[in-house]
């Protein structure tokens, strides 16, 4: 009740307004590893074979407009610390790409999706990558060395 005697109190099932939203945090664009095709390739099924034994599975992944290189979307940071000989890991800050939007196409020349974000997980978990790509450097090599 207020100081006259009114009950200013809301009355039952009155719900009170729902607090404005605050400022949306800035997306943090992931960092992108790139490889061979051949390799890119193997290193996905080698991540989706795992990937329901405990290991998280592969997330998005880019193909270039030649044919050439495979680009993996890992958690910023990672070009930190990649050092895996045959692949390189930059920085993407968002260039090329519209990552407010991750299922719209890229916008960088020639580029596309072998693996959309609405049809994978989240970016796919560097140590994870590694191993994959650590096999499948081994597997092809001993698929050339049998020739």
């Amino acid at each position: 009740m207020d100081s006259i005697g009114t009950n200013t109190a809301p009355g039952p099932g009155a719900t009170s307004p729902a607090p404005a939203p605050g400022p949306r945090a800035p997306f943090a664009a992931p960092d992108l590893v790139t490889v061979p095709t051949r390799q890119g390739l193997e290193a996905v099924d080698i991540i989706r074979r795992g990937a329901g034994q405990a290991a998280p599975g592969v997330g998005p992944v880019l193909h270039d407009g030649s044919g050439d290189t495979l680009g993996f979307l890992v958690p910023p940071g990672t070009a930190d610390a990649w050092d895996l000989p045959g692949s390189a890991c930059t920085q993407t800050n968002g260039r090329g790409m519209r990552f407010g939007d991750l299922a719209a196409a890229p916008t960088a020349g020639g580029t596309g999706w072998l693996l959309p974000p609405d049809a994978v997980g989240p970016v796919t978990d560097p140590e994870v990558l590694r191993a994959a790509l650590g096999e499948a450097a081994r597997l092809i090599e001993a698929a050339d060395n049998c020739r």
